[in-house]
């Protein structure tokens, strides 16, 4: 009896699972733009593909980090407008006030370090996936930030187990 060959996802269900957590995104942008703001201890760490298409901001900010960046939403930003496929924000970068605004298919990682809430993406583009080389807002700003911090090797190859980031 002849094998059959395995079945192929034409619903796309990954795709569609990516999209609905980018939602999740999404409303978490929205709450925080909200009058009352993040509640609590919550930020964000919102690392995107730079290259993706559709980011946009100052050209000397975006050539500096071609690939990857992380930006942070807690004390030091302003005019945060989550819209229905990007947001836009203003943040201090080496103390001045620069926008960048960010389609959500560009998001490779969101992640709110006071409940350790972590969601990561597949990549938006074509280009090479390279940990970011600045983490900025919250006083800090992309002049502050030292690439050698960053672990050696390909964070491609590297697996993350979700466990670290679980309260026990």
């Amino acid at each position: 009896m002849a094998q059959e060959p395995p079945a192929q996802d034409q619903m796309h269900y990954e795709a569609m699972a990516q999209e609905a957590l980018r939602g999740v995104v999404k409303a978490a942008l929205k709450r925080a733009a909200s009058p009352e703001g993040l509640p609590g201890a919550h930020h964000f760490y919102v690392t995107f593909k730079t290259d993706a298409p559709g980011v946009s901001g100052p050209v000397d900010l975006l050539s500096k980090y071609p690939d990857e960046m992380t930006i942070v939403l807690q004390h030091q930003y302003w005019d945060l407008a989550p819209g229905e496929t990007f947001f836009s924000v203003t943040l201090k970068f080496g103390g001045q006030p620069k926008r960048v605004s960010v389609p959500y298919a560009a998001v490779s990682r969101f992640y709110d370090p006071s409940v350790q809430f972590l969601l990561q993406f597949e990549a938006a583009s074509d280009g090479p996936a390279r940990v970011a080389a600045a983490v900025v807002g919250a006083g800090e700003s992309a002049s502050d930030t030292d690439p050698s911090d960053e672990p050696p090797g390909d964070p491609a190859e590297k697996v993350v187990s979700l466990d670290q980031f679980r309260k026990k």
